[in-house]
């Protein structure tokens, strides 16, 4: 683990620190409640949290990948940064038993709570595969659909992750990702710290260089659905959040004003 607040350059050991900090929200899991109303607070309708199994809604994310454009029945579709299987368990359903879905994640403690998941509510559709978002394990032109939800943000090699999803969609194919950037630039102090960058903050790119990283990655159509800023929904009082405001010495109103400097995207394009 890195002993210092400050998060390393080389990207192997940043994903390393991201792995260990989402093994450890996969093994503490989520209060109920709270992930609930998080989750609604962010986009999702209460009958899809009452369709997902119990566990997967860990009470992370910026928003609901699943609303940004309808799945159809038969699609292919794949889940980057999958976690406990949330999007991956609501995209299934919408695709039916003639689609699939593919999640992918890097953390094995997600995986196994996803795989676990799928077991206990007998989803057929969908399986879960260990890999980097920066290198899916996927065949070129084999998918309809990539969705992800708040994790491009802590990918240190975001033009890859984009490059990524180009090649393994089929002509026409869509992208629909829940995502956050930056306004304005942060205190450096904050963009470098570790906790800050685990609370999909710190790895936050500005708004305009988002957006052409993934026009430079051969996309058309893109977008903006819909969005919000990030400072009217983010939980103080999650461990995650408490954790970076205190290594930080960032009070409440400090991190009420750095989160004004940060929005939730809902983004589609089109291959």
């Amino acid at each position: 683990m890195n002993e210092s607040n400050t998060r390393p350059e080389d990207p192997n050991q940043l994903r390393e620190l991201v792995s260990e900090s989402y093994g450890k929200i996969a093994e503490r899991g989520a209060e109920s409640a709270g992930a609930t109303e998080t989750a609604r607070r962010i986009g999702y309708a209460a009958e899809q949290l009452q369709a997902v199994p119990e566990g997967a809604n860990l009470g992370v994310g910026c928003g609901n990948p699943t609303a940004i454009d309808a799945l159809r029945p038969g699609e292919v579709v794949v889940d980057l940064g999958c976690g406990a299987g949330m999007d991956s368990f609501l995209a299934a359903r919408a695709v039916g038993h003639e689609g699939r879905v593919i999640g992918i994640d890097m953390t094995e403690a997600m995986l196994e709570k996803a795989r676990a998941n799928a077991r206990a509510t007998g989803f057929e559709n969908v399986e879960f595969r260990k890999g980097y978002i920066e290198a899916l394990p996927i065949e070129d032109e084999s998918v309809d659909v990539i969705i992800s939800n708040c994790v491009i943000n802590l990918s240190p090699e975001k033009h890859k992750v984009y490059a990524e999803a180009y090649r393994v969609l089929r002509p026409g194919g869509r992208v629909m990702v829940s995502d956050v950037v930056l306004e304005r630039l942060l205190p450096e102090a904050v963009l470098q710290s570790i906790e800050a960058y685990m609370g999909c903050v710190g790895g936050a790119s500005l708004r305009e260089p988002y957006l052409q990283t993934i026009r430079d990655a051969g996309f058309s159509e893109v977008r903006v659905e819909r969005e919000a800023c990030f400072g009217d929904t983010i939980d103080l009082d999650s461990p995650e959040i408490a954790a970076a405001m205190e290594r930080l010495g960032v009070d409440e109103e400090q991190a009420r004003e750095y989160g004004s400097a940060v929005t939730s995207l809902h983004l589609f394009a089109r291959k």
